[in-house]
């Protein structure tokens, strides 16, 4: 019988080698070329004074002392918190409600279709749209609005609405991918679960609270981390419909770093705030899947 080695060195392996390369090569070049190679150079302009027309000059930890005192950011970080909270929270709510009706009703295939159709939206036009929906003079939400309370409302032109508004057409377009996800893990648990907790006199609230909830823990983790990440990388919603406005009520981080970069050309602080909030989602992520504890279910 053939050792390891002689396997290795047969013809047949060294072809299967020499295919394998071929075959995950264009994978390979495209990782190299679009996300290794940009995040190594964002990394090193990070620590630079760059202004695209000048060559980058080393600068070490300036940029990070600047963003220490950089009040503009904290505000920033602070709306794009807010945001972040409540894109989650409602976006959380509505999903595992959607996908429990699902579950329950047993959607057909054209019914999740339907569901699932806002996500294949682009956030442009998702923005687009929603800004003249809400448009507070022709768009048809504020005239339904002003035959019910005789008057308008600025929900992206108004400083305590527009955060909210925003985070609803961010939940609106991805509560289907995020409730299709719910509903696939909805799937997995055994009937006979609900069938002892009716023998136990359990009612539908009961059952979700103490039954789903708990047992789809792995799955909802999964959707908390990546509505979490989604929303803090939010950034063509919020351009196509406020810009940052009004009066920087929706200034989240990304607009920032986008002003800082194409606005005033000062791509290495830019790089800098990016590299932060790449840290800053690391962290999440990790205390996420910590508090939720994402590996486990109560199905153990």
């Amino acid at each position: 019988m053939a050792t390891l080695d002689q396997r290795r060195g047969s013809p047949a392996h060294r072809y299967d080698a020499r295919l394998a390369w071929i075959l995950i090569a264009p994978a390979v070049l495209g990782f190299v070329v679009f996300a290794a190679y940009p995040t190594l150079r964002g990394i090193y302009l990070s620590f630079t004074s760059f202004k695209v027309l000048t060559p980058a000059r080393w600068t070490g930890l300036a940029n990070l002392r600047h963003l220490a005192h950089d009040e503009m950011f904290w505000k920033s970080l602070l709306v794009t918190v807010y945001f972040v909270v409540l894109a989650v929270v409602i976006g959380l709510f509505f999903s595992v409600l959607t996908a429990v009706v699902l579950h329950r009703l047993g959607a057909s295939t054209v019914v999740r279709g339907l569901i699932i159709l806002p996500f294949l939206v682009s956030g442009v036009v998702a923005g687009t749209v929603w800004s003249w929906m809400l448009d507070p003079q022709l768009g048809i939400v504020n005239l339904a609005l002003t035959k019910l309370i005789d008057h308008p409302i600025l929900f992206l032109g108004s400083h305590g609405w527009a955060v909210p508004t925003v985070a609803f057409i961010s939940v609106w377009k991805s509560m289907g991918y995020n409730a299709i996800i719910i509903f696939a893990g909805l799937q997995t648990i055994p009937p006979s679960v609900y069938e002892a907790g009716r023998l136990d006199g359990a009612g539908e609230l009961g059952m979700l609270r103490y039954l789903t909830l708990p047992l789809l823990r792995p799955i909802l983790a999964l959707v908390a981390v990546l509505t979490v990440i989604g929303s803090f990388q939010v950034f063509d919603i919020v351009q196509v419909t406020t810009k940052g406005g009004p009066a920087g009520a929706t200034n989240m981080l990304q607009i920032y770093i986008y002003d800082k970069a194409f606005g005033q050309f000062d791509f290495g602080y830019a790089a800098t705030m990016s590299l932060a909030l790449f840290v800053i989602l690391l962290a999440i992520t990790f205390v996420q899947l910590r508090l939720l504890r994402a590996n486990e279910s109560d199905t153990n």
